[in-house]
């Protein structure tokens, strides 16, 4: 499978990377974890060389299934590269409340912000135990905190950095301000950012796309089939589990939806042209995009896993690319 430079770093990692936040369970309706295991196994035999995952999802869950996972792959090959992310806490009640997740037993517990040295720090060793790693090749920040400065953020990242913690820093979900200030925090500074991109939210084009582009930050696209309504999967009248978030999301509405399928209805003969499904067209949509380094795809079984890995495969024509965005602007 192809690879791609992340940004500043000497990362290279593939266009398509295996997302475990559904894995976690939580936010998502549950996981099997063998399934989930499967999952992973599948991606790495199909060619992807980066897992993302984040502390919170499934609140410590995900972290603890790739680590077993990864235990369980065969040693030889290809070393797997694992991105995690820190500043969302379940077990403190520190910092800023930021929102309430649904667990996978129907409970709810409240979720803090907090950026804190201290805090980065504990969530990296966390991290690492639970992903039984000594170090973790890309460490995000997930959410940028309003309600705190970065310098020292940073500072303790860089710290956890020159200690061989960690390998590269990036952040998920900053703007592009956010993201000038955050280049501007020690050697080297930060090597990504994540954002959501996708057919249906195309927001950082405006100005996070360009800024990455000028400064060399690589972009690992998050939701690339719209948490899965771009596969042409789901129907007018699907019931979501009470634990799964998609069930509120604008895009699942009855006055979305409906335009959504019209749309995906006049992009099926074009999948069909490149003989992939819908859902790989919307990711190599993403990934074809002029300043994107790779997408990520959530897989929660192998069958998915290898159907998602075919999404690095296509290359999309600047003019079938322009036809796409068109069909689906402005929904």
């Amino acid at each position: 499978m192809e690879k791609r430079r992340l940004g500043s770093s000497d990362l290279e990692i593939t266009p398509v990377v295996l997302g475990a936040w559904a894995i976690g369970g939580s936010m998502w309706g549950g996981q099997d974890e063998r399934e989930a295991v499967a999952a992973i196994h599948a991606s790495l035999d199909a060619g992807i060389n980066l897992i993302d995952t984040a502390a919170v999802y499934g609140m410590g869950r995900s972290e603890e299934i790739v680590g077993r996972a990864l235990r369980e792959r065969r040693a030889g090959g290809e070393r797997p590269l694992v991105a995690t992310k820190c500043g969302l806490i379940w077990d403190s009640t520190e910092g800023t409340r930021k929102f309430e997740m649904v667990d996978v037993d129907g409970s709810r517990r409240p979720i803090h912000h907090d950026l804190r040295p201290q805090a980065v720090r504990a969530g990296c060793e966390a991290s690492l135990r639970r992903l039984g790693r000594d170090v973790i090749d890309l460490y995000q920040i997930h959410w940028p905190d309003p309600a705190l400065a970065t310098e020292d953020s940073f500072g303790e990242l860089l710290k956890l950095r020159e200690e061989g913690k960690i390998r590269w820093i990036g952040v998920s979900n900053f703007s592009a301000e956010q993201l000038r200030a955050a280049c501007k925090v020690g050697a080297g500074g930060i090597v990504s950012d994540q954002p959501q991109y996708n057919l249906l939210d195309r927001a950082i084009e405006s100005d996070v796309l360009p800024f990455c582009r000028q400064e060399q930050v690589g972009v690992i696209a998050y939701s690339p089939m719209g948490r899965g309504l771009l596969t042409g999967k789901f129907g007018a009248q699907h019931n979501f589990a009470g634990n799964d978030h998609r069930g509120g999301l604008r895009w699942f509405q009855p006055q979305v939806l409906p335009r959504v399928q019209a749309a995906l209805e006049k992009a099926r003969p074009m999948a069909s042209a490149y003989g992939v499904s819908l859902g790989n067209l919307a990711v190599a949509w993403v990934t074809s995009g002029p300043g994107i380094t790779a997408a990520i795809v959530g897989a929660r079984d192998a069958a998915q896993a290898v159907e998602n890995a075919r999404a690095a495969a296509v290359k999309l024509s600047e003019a079938d690319r322009a036809t796409l965005s068109g069909w689906f602007a402005g929904i």
